[in-house]
């Protein structure tokens, strides 16, 4: 016993070393004060700036691209098919995002050329760049955006009535954006859900008429949905209208 506190008495005595030594080395190392100047503060607030707008990424890409619309379309052809595990999520994100990336390729593409690559060639400045660049995405948002919606938006901010789609800030276009690609998502949604609807009916009504009410009709409708899908090729056709509905 005695040697166990001895033992315990010397790793405590240890770690009060350690800390001290390490303490010692952060008031050696970090200068703390009036020591460093406005350079180093402008550097460190912009680093900050940075990590904050890096983190902003994946919500604008996701936000500002068509992903939203395909999301929710994919999710409504699973929802219809009965399967709520097939496709996997994983299968039905990477989908999406490939999609994504086709669809948005004009417009990245016209970004890189007229505002990426002058900036790394140093022909322009970075707030230059940052105009030059948003306005193809801008261009995309407005044609995917309803007039209704925007008119919504406008009116919440309390701006002027707007004259050109120049006077309608970023802030504005891009929640009238989103609620235009939900709305947009749910009416595609709505016209795949029908056919397996009427599918579900058909074999309720079919089971019920033969007294077999204790069989779940989905148990006998999947099959039929599934052929149905596979015979009329389905994913070609919800592809197809997904990418055709963007231009």
């Amino acid at each position: 016993m005695k040697r166990k506190l001895l033992i315990m008495a010397m790793l405590g005595l240890s770690m009060g070393l350690l800390s001290g030594c390490a303490a010692t080395d952060l008031q050696t190392t970090i200068p703390l004060g009036s020591g460093s100047g406005p350079r180093d503060v402008a550097t460190g607030i912009q680093l900050l700036v940075l990590l904050t707008v890096l983190s902003l990424v994946p919500a604008v890409l996701i936000m500002t691209t068509s992903f939203v619309r395909i999301v929710i379309v994919l999710s409504f052809t699973r929802s219809a098919l009965g399967v709520s595990q097939l496709p996997p999520n994983q299968v039905l994100m990477g989908l999406a995002l490939f999609l994504t990336v086709f669809v948005m390729a004009p417009v990245w593409q016209q970004v890189n050329d007229g505002a990426l690559q002058p900036y790394l060639q140093g022909n322009i400045t970075s707030e230059e760049a940052l105009a030059t660049g948003s306005e193809p995405i801008r261009q995309f948002m407005f044609r995917q955006t309803r007039e209704k919606d925007l008119a919504l938006f406008v009116y919440l901010a309390k701006l002027p009535q707007p004259r050109n789609q120049n006077e309608i800030p970023t802030h504005v276009l891009i929640p009238s954006f989103i609620i235009s690609e939900l709305k947009t998502g749910f009416q595609m949604g709505f016209l795949i859900l029908m056919p397996f609807l009427i599918i579900d009916m058909v074999i309720s009504s079919t089971l019920m008429s033969m007294g077999m009410m204790m069989l779940p009709p989905a148990t006998i409708s999947l099959p039929f949905k599934v052929l149905l899908f596979v015979l009329t090729d389905g994913w070609h056709l919800i592809v197809r209208s997904l990418v055709t509905s963007f231009q």
